[in-house]
């Protein structure tokens, strides 16, 4: 039933904003952002759900709590940064999202050095030694 709320939310607030951004430009754009962060604070509250879910399986599979809060960290800067991006792009400042996106990139890859020397770690490990 919340994807029936929020995409209702979303038609509505994309009416408004068509309706009002000739006449009121700026209060159409802060209309969006509103609507931005709302649907943002309902898809926040399933998230518990889904990090109870992977934080269950990563038990069973042993695999280190270490990777999996790395994993979940990845996908929420990877999510914020879109959404951060979005909201830019809407006001017209498509520079500005671009450094949000390569912020986003970054940030990402700065996290994921671990992860990828675990891996080449176990990689080398197999290979003979010569």
């Amino acid at each position: 039933m919340d994807i029936l709320q929020i995409v209702t939310l979303g038609i509505i607030a994309t009416i408004l904003y068509i309706v009002l951004k000739d006449l009121h430009a700026s209060f159409a754009f802060f209309l969006i952002l509103i609507t931005a962060i709302i649907i943002f604070f309902i898809v926040v509250q399933q998230i518990g759900t889904i990090i109870q879910l992977i934080d269950s399986l990563g038990e069973k599979a042993n695999i280190d709590g270490m990777y999996l809060e790395t994993i979940l960290k990845i996908i929420g800067i990877a999510y914020l940064a879109e959404i951060g991006s979005s909201i830019t792009k809407d006001a017209g400042l498509e520079s500005v999202a671009a450094n949000i996106e390569l912020a986003g990139k970054v940030f990402i890859l700065l996290l994921a050095i671990p992860i990828i020397t675990a891996l080449i770690e176990a990689i080398i490990s197999f290979l003979p030694a010569t």
